[in-house]
């Protein structure tokens, strides 16, 4: 009768646990935004092509850059810690998948223990004898060692689930380098057409000094044979000097444009080997933009941000199985005995357990409660992250695909404005020599055919760097 009493409130007890412990907040779950290609619009001349996909050793080709990047890849810092960020993801996956895993140790104890005559157990060890006329040992000693186990059944998959979410936040982390090795590809590649824009700009300078040089000593004659000022000598020379000091502003621009180089590069300060070539014929890559959802696709920071929004929602789903109550299984197996010579004797001093328990939560469930509403708003969150990303890599796309066209247009109208100012130059300085034009009108064309080829060049710099972004922007680099 008493049993009967006694399994009847266990069940009630679990019957209890379960309801109270299955009874999970409702949340108002925001669903999903699905951005598909027809959300975004259509890139202007959209096609299946898309330039993301081609290696970028292939879609850069001049060598030095190559081999920077080649050395970038190699010991930047940032990508390395990215890379460890990516060994302990890694780690966190095992740890998880072990969770959920039976956990089986071994151990070994030794003690001694008295008790008291008064109670329970030392009265009964009065009583009784191990061996005839031979009573048990007090303090009674205690040797022991075996094999234990625990094993927490995941009826609820809560660990599997949280082994999932740490094995989609590893790919999240794989996607962060590869996002990482992007932006590095294109860093260093618009930091070198800078560090070559700034040679020509230099060579520009220094071709300039000779031709103002030039007209310096022409005037000069022309003082001789009164037929100009000391004044119009001063204006030369003072043009002189003022183009000559341009040339120390561009050399320290392209110490530190070696040295960002360097820095990426992951090694102290030295020169950087680059083409010598003319900068100004150089020819920017052509573009296949390829279709919007391909985005979807080549993007790292988008597939990163929807691995995260996936691993967000299967920790909404662990945190709702804390509401629920856990089943563990623990279980010992080994050789006990008061003295170890007994230890060997079997079956006597063979010890077994084996122990079953039900556990949920029942009053003051504040914690996990917290818990589940923090994983829903950080799904939410998660969410929010992954619609922004995609919208900025659509305006980023759309951007530089503008900047590549009008970009494009500037230079061929500046490079017709260059030689016009570069005739001009000619003109003036036989117009001077001809007394039809006064040293103003050459210095003043001087001035502008120098600002004109400055343009010309940084105009260029902005159409090598704009091919860079937008590969950058449709998701290629780090293939």
């Amino acid at each position: 009768m008493l049993n009967k009493r006694i399994i009847n409130y266990v069940g009630v007890v679990i019957v209890a646990l379960t309801y109270t412990s299955c009874t999970v907040p409702t949340l108002v779950q925001k669903t999903e935004h699905k951005l598909t290609a027809t959300s975004y619009g259509n890139f202007s001349g959209a096609d299946s092509i898309n330039t993301a996909k081609v290696l970028w050793k292939n879609y850069f080709t001049d060598p030095y850059l190559i081999a920077l990047i080649d050395t970038a890849f190699k010991n930047n810092q940032e990508l390395n810690i990215t890379l460890q960020e990516i060994e302990i993801a890694r780690n966190e996956v095992m740890a998880r998948r072990g969770e959920y895993l039976p956990f089986v140790g071994y151990g070994g104890t030794a003690g001694v223990e008295k008790a008291a005559r008064y109670t329970q157990v030392g009265a009964s060890e009065a009583n009784i004898e191990i061996k005839p006329n031979r009573e048990t040992p007090e303090p009674l000693p205690n040797f022991g060692g075996g094999l234990y186990a625990r094993w927490e059944v995941d009826i609820w998959h809560k660990l599997r689930n949280a082994r999932k979410a740490a094995a989609t936040r590893y790919l999240a982390s794989v996607e962060g380098r590869n996002f990482i090795l992007t932006n590095l590809v294109a860093e260093i590649a618009r930091s070198y057409y800078e560090l070559r824009a700034l040679d020509s700009q230099l060579n520009i300078v220094q071709q300039n000094i000779e031709i103002q040089n030039n007209a310096l000593k022409i005037v000069r004659l022309e003082k001789e044979s009164t037929r100009v000022t000391e004044l119009a000598v001063r204006r030369f020379q003072a043009q002189v000097l003022n183009t000559q000091n341009l040339q120390y502003g561009i050399r320290q621009r392209i110490v530190e444009t070696e040295n960002r180089i360097n820095f990426l590069l992951g090694r102290y300060p030295q020169p950087v080997l680059r083409d010598n070539g003319s900068f100004e014929t150089l020819t920017p890559n052509i573009v296949h933009a390829g279709i919007p959802s391909q985005l979807l696709e080549n993007r790292p920071d988008i597939k990163q941000a929807e691995l995260l929004l996936a691993a967000s929602k299967i920790d909404v789903q662990v945190a709702r199985a804390n509401f629920y109550p856990s089943l563990g299984i623990s279980g010992s197996l080994g050789l006990q005995a008061f003295n170890p010579v007994y230890l060997a004797k079997l079956p006597q001093s063979l010890m077994a357990s084996l122990v079953g328990d039900l556990a949920g939560p029942l009053i003051n469930k504040n914690a996990i409660t917290a818990t589940y509403y923090n994983a829903n708003a950080k799904q939410i969150q998660a969410i929010y992250n992954y619609e922004k990303t995609v919208l900025n890599a659509y305006i980023e796309v759309a951007n530089q695909l503008s900047n590549i066209d009008n970009l494009g247009k500037s230079f061929d109208v500046k490079a017709s404005e260059v030689q016009a100012l570069t005739q001009s130059i000619t003109i003036s300085n036989n117009l001077f020599r001809s007394a039809r034009a006064d040293y103003m009108e050459v210095l003043l064309t001087q001035r502008d055919a120098l600002e004109s080829r400055f343009d010309l060049i940084e105009t260029k710099m902005q159409q090598m760097n704009a091919t860079v972004n937008i590969y950058r922007a449709l998701g290629g680099g780090w293939y």
